[in-house]
Parts: structure tokens; sequence; C-alpha cells
């Protein structure tokens, strides 16, 4: 095999069946499910044990990031918006009109992230509102967690059935 069969056999665009794609989509979840709203989970569940400092550094993370949320959303938000309903547009004419497997891939990354993002604003403003501290500010945290691992879940199960039907498709043209 040749220098250039090779490199082109780890770029491959054919993303369905190339192992870095799916490496990438369990990373990409993982740490979605693992950073609640910039916050390591592990603080949570530290702050729930042990209560005191940990919960004051929970506490003051949690307002840092969902400071940093808001002022996003609050100052570029609908610019930020438009272009990514520009983009998710993009990718779905490219990927299903056009069969373009890479736009596709993409956008089974790029749409439930941004449901994600949905949601994390949505949790930020809560938590501004009064839900920023003690066992509500630990309960609010568990829960926009546990609704990403959900959304994660159906995100991965359609991508890797539209995935294996992608490769099944190109496994009968072949014949």
């Amino acid at each position: 095999m040749s220098i250039y069969q090779t490199i082109h056999h780890l770029i491959d665009l054919r993303s369905f069946s190339n192992l870095w794609f799916w490496i990438a989509l369990a990373v990409l979840w993982s740490s979605a499910s693992h950073y609640v709203l910039g916050v390591p989970y592990d603080m949570v569940s530290r702050a729930r044990t042990q209560g005191g400092q940990a919960q004051s550094d929970l506490e003051d993370l949690t307002r840092i990031n969902v400071g940093r949320y808001l002022f996003i959303a609050r100052t570029s938000g609908l610019w930020l918006l438009g272009f990514l309903f520009f983009a998710l547009t993009t990718l779905v004419t490219l990927g299903f009109y056009y069969h373009v497997e890479f736009a596709q891939a993409l956008f089974l990354l790029m749409a439930p992230m941004s449901l994600v993002g949905v949601l994390s604003l949505v949790t930020a403003r809560r938590i501004e509102a009064g839900e920023n501290a003690g066992a509500a500010l630990q309960r609010r945290l568990h829960w926009h967690r546990f609704t990403v691992q959900a959304i994660g879940m159906v995100a991965i199960l359609i991508t890797s059935m539209w995935g294996m039907y992608q490769n099944l498709q190109l496994s009968v043209m072949w014949r």
C-alpha cells in the first residue's frame, strides 16, 4: 500500500465507515454529559456528599459559567442563531438532497448538540432566576445532565441506524 493510499484511507470522507467518526461521536457525547454547563459533574456529586467548600466551589463555578452563557446569548445570540440555522440548512441540503455523506455526518453531530445548546440556555436562565444555591442548584444540574444524556442516547441511536443504512446501501451498490 502506498503512502497516498494510506493517507487517503485515514482521511476518508465516507464518515459512517470511518472509525474516527465513531470515536468523535463517542467523545462528543461523553464530554457533553460530563460537563454540565461547563461544570464537571463530579463537582456536583462531591458537593452533594461533602457540602461546605465543595458546595461553595460548585456555586462559584456555576455562577461564572452561567454568566458567560447568558452574556453571549444576550450580546450575540441572534447572530449565532442565524449562523446555526444557516449551517444546519446547508448541511441538510448537501447531505440529504445531494447525498454528501460527510455533510450527513456533520448534521447528525450538530443538530442534537444545538438542542443541548438551547437546553443549556434554558437551564442557565433558571439558575440565574433563583436556583443558584444548595440542593436546588444540584437538582437543576442533575436534571440538565439527565436530559443531555437522553438526547445523546437518541442521537447515537439515530446516527448509528443511519450509518448502518448508508454502509449497507454502499455495499449493495458495489456488488
